[in-house]
């Protein structure tokens, strides 16, 4: 999964219960990738209007990637402005990850991570610097699809279960 960070901020408000990164990265080596993992990705146009969508993600080599077509607006967002916000419901947490998406166009790289959207269950296959595969979300837009890598720099967890609290890490980058 994603490298560790390098600094936490207890964010609870009710006494000191600084979440430990491992029930993170806990719950986002368990759901990341599943189709019941309520995953958005934000996104900010040239014009200043944010904008969410509902995205499918994996993980590989301790990335989070997800696809989106060049046409759609999440993909002409991060043409402009690669900061956004991956934000996930686990069953554990919610989270949200800022950081920055990039699209990929090397082939080994797009190789490796459609081998793992194929063993989640998604068909999917490289054609050329894009990925291909017989359907996808109906906000994807039509194939092919860009595939983008996403590195965080900050992350902010919120517990829904014991130990419960709120936590702000940082990461290097």
């Amino acid at each position: 999964m994603i490298a560790d960070p390098v600094s936490a901020q207890d964010l609870n408000i009710y006494g000191k219960a600084e979440l430990p990164w491992d029930v993170v990265r806990k719950a986002m080596d368990a759901g990341i990738g599943l189709p019941e993992t309520a995953g958005f990705l934000g996104t900010v146009s040239p014009s200043g209007k944010p904008s969410s969508a509902g995205i499918g993600c994996v993980e590989s080599g301790g990335h989070i990637y997800f696809t989106s077509g060049p046409g759609t607006k999440k993909s002409r967002n991060l043409t402009g402005n690669p900061y956004c916000t991956l934000s996930f419901r686990f069953p554990e947490i919610d989270l949200v990850l800022s950081g920055e998406a990039h699209r990929v166009t090397d082939a080994g790289e797009i190789d490796r991570v459609t081998a793992v959207f194929r063993e989640g269950g998604w068909p999917a296959e490289r054609s050329g610097d894009a990925v291909t595969a017989p359907y996808s979300a109906q906000s994807a837009g039509p194939a092919p699809w860009h595939l983008y890598r996403f590195a965080p720099h900050t992350a902010v967890a919120l517990a829904l279960t014991d130990p419960h609290g709120a936590t702000r890490w940082q990461f290097a980058h």
